[in-house]
């Protein structure tokens, strides 16, 4: 098997498209009332998927954690440390919600944390100095 991508289960898809869209500069081409986002961002398929829509599709409720939460990073590779630095000010300046500021790890990445609208944790970072 090969991974060739991930998906995430929104509560708030207008919210989520936005974020995503505005935010982090995904080119997400629905509209904010779909019912799901299927996009290629780097070579990696992203998926968004309204939680109440992937129910009926499954015919299965789930669980889903609220706030902040540690379920899994999306990570985001950014050119050098400056531009780690950048990217958190322009996007915490656009609503991201702030996580842990850059940071230069002792394994050698600059490293920054935000969580999206619904408390994703997404990384930005990089290796080169």
């Amino acid at each position: 098997m090969k991974l060739e991508g991930f998906g995430i289960f929104v509560e708030d898809m207008a919210v989520m498209v936005r974020f995503y869209r505005d935010v982090l500069g995904f080119a997400i081409k629905e509209s904010e009332n779909t019912a799901n986002v299927y996009l290629e961002k780097d070579g990696t398929l992203f998926l968004m998927f309204g939680r109440k829509d992937f129910e009926a599709m499954a015919g299965k409720s789930f669980g889903y954690a609220k706030g902040v939460n540690g379920h899994y990073e999306i990570a985001l590779g950014v050119e050098n440390f400056a531009a780690v630095d950048e990217a958190y000010r322009e996007v915490t300046k656009k609503g991201a919600k702030p996580i842990m500021e850059p940071t230069t790890e002792p394994w050698g990445q600059r490293t920054c944390y935000i969580a999206d609208p619904e408390g994703n944790l997404v990384e930005i970072g990089s290796f080169v100095e």
